[in-house]
C-alpha cells in the first residue's frame, strides 16, 4: 500500500495525574506527570525519523510539552481547533460517575451538558483536516484523545459517532493516509503505536 499524498500523523499527549485517574480531562490544563514526561520522550525517538512539512499542537500544555519533549517544539504551531473535548459539567469526572448520573450516556452520541456536543467537536474537526489537507504534505499534530478519536472518524467520512471506535493510548501515534493516490480512499496507516510496550 504506497501513496505519495500526505499523511497526517496524531500524536496523543503524555500521561497526567487524570489520565492515570481515568477522570475526563477537557479544558483543565493539567501538566504532564513524570512518566508522561518519559514516554513523550519515548514517542519523539519514533517521530523523529519521519519528516514534516508542519506541525501543530494544542494550546494546552499536555500537548504542547509532548510536542516539545519530542522535539517538535521549536517550530509548532499552536491551532485551537486542537484543544480536547469541552466536557463541561462532566470535567473531572470518572465514566462511572456520569453514567451513575446519566445511565446510558455515551460521550459521541450524547456530549456533555455545559459543553461541547459530538457536532462542535466534529465541527472544529473539519476545520483541522481542511487546513491539513491544503498543505499537500506530511502533517504532525499533538492533541488529546477524544478529539483525536473525531479527526479520525472525519477523515474517513463517519458521523462523530464513531469516534469512539478509535482508542488511543496516551503517547500513542496513528497515520492517517489515502491508498491508490486517491482522496477518496482515505485509510488508516498505523493506530495507537507505542515507542514500547506500557503497563
Amino acid at each position: 500500500m504506497s501513496s505519495a499524498l500526505p499523511k497526517l500523523y496524531l500524536a496523543r499527549h503524555g500521561n497526567t495525574a487524570w489520565t492515570d485517574s481515568h477522570q475526563h480531562t477537557g479544558r483543565t490544563d493539567l501538566p504532564l506527570n513524570e512518566r508522561g514526561e518519559e514516554h513523550a520522550r519515548q514517542i519523539g525517538e519514533c517521530l523523529q525519523r519521519f519528516s514534516f512539512s508542519r506541525v501543530f499542537t494544542s494550546p494546552l500544555q499536555r500537548a504542547s510539552k509532548t510536542c516539545e519533549l519530542a522535539g517538535f517544539g521549536a517550530g509548532a504551531e499552536v491551532d485551537p481547533d486542537l484543544t480536547e473535548w469541552d466536557y463541561g459539567r462532566f470535567e473531572g469526572k470518572l465514566t462511572s460517575e456520569i453514567l451513575a448520573e446519566r445511565p446510558g450516556w455515551e460521550l459521541y452520541r450524547d456530549g456533555c451538558p455545559g459543553g461541547e456536543s459530538p457536532e462542535d467537536v466534529a465541527a472544529r474537526a473539519d476545520r483541522f483536516i481542511k487546513r491539513v489537507h491544503g498543505i499537500g504534505s506530511d502533517v504532525l499534530a499533538f492533541s488529546s484523545g477524544h478529539i483525536i478519536r473525531i479527526i479520525a472518524a472525519r477523515c474517513h467520512g463517519m458521523t462523530p459517532a464513531f469516534g469512539r471506535v478509535f482508542f488511543c493510548r496516551p503517547a500513542s501515534v496513528g497515520v492517517l493516509g489515502f491508498e491508490h493516490d486517491r482522496r477518496d480512499q482515505p485509510v488508516i496507516r498505523l493506530w495507537n503505536y507505542v515507542n514500547e510496550p506500557r503497563e
